[in-house]
């Protein structure tokens, strides 16, 4: 047989043995690990979509916790994982923070993913202990000008959109609120709560229990208009900070070179669980906005969001380390 034949029906076979591989995904559970620590945003939505993504692939989604280094380890990890659609991420925005904070991240934010869609967009909310005699943005920047340097405000740690959110607000109104950072959001909040610290800036989700139940108070949030989650809280920039606005995204990626078709496949798993009407019910009462965006938009919004992350690094006057 000519060489070339032979080369050219080699070449077909990897071609046809790989589709197939691909029409037969997935054949066992599928690994979403968490760069961040057990009781986040990430878990919320993770029980949320989890099982209607588990009856559409026909297999289990089950969570794998890899915290530390500001999601690096979780996000390293997935990076250098196989490309077979077995292991995949949900990143949070430390994701698109990190290219601004670090300067050697043992990974190549851009190009060593596979984009698999938008979970969803999270505004922060604007909270405090209700011992603090605040009650609207107004009141709340009055207050931290008599006391500079005395109102703390928790984060999950340095760089997250917290603190970041904390540090925009500081620079924006000329106020001196003092970063506590903190080992995750749930150590954080619970310190909110307790009245250790007296503001936080985390999203919605992670306190509008707290918020409902009035151990704390919520003062505004970071995005636009209103939130059906608390329709009667304006945002920041109606409360007289007009132009601020800070929301964040909560992506399902994998290892770079998933094949299109298994790529493909896990977006569409997640793009119905996020139509699911109960689904989208539970991320809109708890807070969140769903997307499901596709492969080529979640590309663009990973792009379009280090830039916008850091320009806030730097307004914050935060250099990479």
């Amino acid at each position: 047989m000519n060489f070339a034949i032979r080369i050219a029906i080699t070449a077909c076979s990897f071609l046809v043995a790989g589709t197939a591989g691909a029409q037969q995904f997935p054949v066992k559970p599928v690994r979403v690990v968490n760069p961040a620590a057990p009781g986040g945003n990430s878990d919320i939505f993770f029980r949320i979509l989890s099982p209607k993504m588990s009856e559409l692939l026909g297999q289990s989604v089950i969570i794998d916790y890899r915290p530390g280094a500001g999601g690096t380890i979780g996000a390293d990890m997935t990076a250098k994982s196989p490309p077979d659609g077995y292991t995949t991420a949900l990143v949070a925005a430390s994701f698109v923070i990190n290219p601004s904070l670090i300067r050697k991240l043992p990974y190549d934010t851009m190009k060593d993913f596979t984009p698999l869609g938008l979970v969803v967009e999270v505004p922060s909310a604007v909270v405090v202990h209700p011992s603090l005699p605040a009650k609207s943005v107004k009141e709340f920047i009055a207050l931290a000008k008599a006391r500079p340097g005395q109102i703390n405000f928790s984060s999950s740690g340095p760089g997250t959109v917290g603190h970041l959110t904390g540090e925009l607000l500081n620079a924006t109104v000329n106020i001196k609120l003092v970063h506590i950072p903190y080992k995750g959001i749930a150590p954080a909040t619970i310190d909110l709560v307790a009245g250790h610290v007296q503001a936080s800036f985390p999203s919605i989700p992670v306190v509008i229990g707290h918020v409902r139940s009035n151990r704390l108070r919520m003062i505004a949030h970071t995005g636009s208009g209103r939130v059906p989650a608390a329709p009667e809280v304006p945002s920041v920039a109606d409360s007289g900070v007009p132009g601020f606005n800070v929301t964040s995204g909560f992506s399902l990626v994998g290892p770079a070179g998933i094949p299109r078709p298994i790529a493909e496949r896990l977006n569409g798993a997640l793009a119905k669980a996020l139509h699911d009407p109960a689904n989208q019910k539970a991320l809109v009462d708890g807070g969140a906005n769903p997307v499901g965006n596709s492969i080529e938009e979640h590309a663009a919004y990973i792009k379009t969001e280090i830039v916008k992350w850091q320009k806030a690094a730097k307004a914050a006057g935060i250099q990479p380390e």
